[in-house]
């Protein structure tokens, strides 16, 4: 799974050369450091994992190979197979005597089955639930938890944009398939993922470590450079929002970036024209006909003629769902994790991202990226402007609600 993309090479012929790419990487890195003020770990494997097949194979197996303790949280917990082998997994390992914790968004997991809930329940898993509507403040309705995080024995993680539902199941091969993609992560970014359960569980749970915790220290296990992003919901600029500025406005070359929700303020939009204009290589895959999300879909195709105009390629993917949360700069660095481009994402949710410095994992996503384009289609500027009235009916008629999507 972690390899090199043909096509890309590092050798100044298809790609900067290696000299280039190390500036471009230093430089980053500070200037993520610097203004984020969260120091990145070096020692880091990631492994990307795309789709359900791949995905859901590794989070159980590393599940069923715990011993000490499993820490989960997610936004979407449903139903179907795939729910009930999770909560089975889970289930096993608390009556083996494994310190199993399960945190669920009380909005986003509320379709999970009481089964499968009274099943870990019964087994001793530690089931929390993430500011529930009903006992919610009006002002803590709209910020939720969209972190998707797994932490096993303290030496293995996962993140990015997965659920536990049946619709990210299979290989993408059709419209019940969802597009998706997750990292497996070991090394000292392991603690990172941790603290973002951390942060979560210590509002929702009396206790917030115990002696099963041992604590210990991360040890090196590759060559990744990782620095771990938490956004928080609350008011004001957020660390997610500076993550995004600082690479747009570093990028030199090319930015790829895929979202499953696509409705950024003009800010954001002001930004991606500002660099497409300094001669930065823009493209943005999104979903297509099977999004999940018409309305989220309308609020951000009202910027499509304005990022067109500015030079920026808009790709809308044709087989499922798209619902990955990538972003590649300069064949150099990655994002990846849990964060869509749109307001919801970058002023109201709970999310969390690896900023990644390693080319050949890089690579890997720009080969991704290049695949998925392949089975998508470009807006073409002239035709989406000459776009008809009822479609910029619909795009007017969300823009009252699109702070919230």
């Amino acid at each position: 799974m972690t390899q090199t993309i043909e096509g890309t090479a590092l050798d100044g012929q298809d790609g900067p050369g290696a000299e280039l790419c190390e500036e471009r990487s230093l430089r980053l890195r500070r200037r993520l450091e610097r203004l984020i003020g969260i120091a990145a770990t070096e020692g880091n494997t990631l492994v990307p994992l795309r789709n359900g097949d791949e995905i859901f194979d590794a989070m159980l197996g590393a599940i069923r190979g715990a011993e000490h303790t499993v820490d989960m949280m997610t936004f979407v917990y449903w139903r179907g197979e795939i729910a009930h082998k999770f909560a089975a997994a889970l289930a096993e390992r608390a009556r083996a005597g494994v310190r199993v914790r399960l945190m669920l968004d009380g909005f986003g997991s509320r379709l999970i089955e009481k089964g499968e809930l009274d099943l870990m329940d019964e087994a001793g898993v530690d089931v929390a639930w993430f500011r529930k509507p009903l006992y919610l403040s009006p002002l803590k309705q709209n910020h939720r938890c969209h972190r998707k995080v797994l932490v096993v024995d303290e030496h293995t993680a996962f993140t990015g944009g997965v659920g536990i539902a049946q619709e990210w199941c299979g290989n993408a091969r059709n419209e019940n398939e969802w597009r998706d993609t997750h990292v497996q992560v070991t090394g000292p970014a392991v603690d990172g993922l941790a603290a973002a359960f951390a942060q979560n569980w210590a509002e929702c749970h009396d206790e917030l470590f115990d002696d099963r915790d041992r604590f210990v220290s991360g040890e090196h296990h590759g060559d990744s450079v990782v620095q771990v992003v938490r956004g928080s919901a609350s008011f004001g600029w957020q660390d997610m929002q500076t993550l995004i500025r600082v690479v747009l406005e570093s990028a030199e070359e090319r930015v790829r970036l895929a979202t499953a929700y696509f409705a950024p303020d003009d800010y954001f939009t002001g930004l991606l024209c500002d660099t497409a204009r300094r001669g930065v290589e823009i493209e943005i895959l999104l979903p297509g006909p099977h999004t999940d999300k018409r309305v989220c879909q309308l609020a951000g195709q009202r910027y499509y003629e304005d990022l067109t105009a500015c030079g920026v390629k808009i790709y809308q993917y044709q087989p499922t769902m798209m619902h990955t949360k990538t972003l590649t700069i300069d064949r150099v660095a990655s994002l990846v994790g849990s964060t869509n481009f749109n307001r919801r994402s970058l002023d109201h949710d709970e999310e969390v991202m690896l900023a990644v410095l390693d080319r050949d994992f890089t690579a890997t996503l720009d080969g991704h990226f290049d695949e998925d384009r392949q089975e998508s289609v470009l807006i073409e500027p002239g035709r989406w402007k000459r776009r008809d009235l009822l479609q910029r009916a619909r795009e007017a008629a969300v823009l009252p609600i699109r702070r919230f999507l």
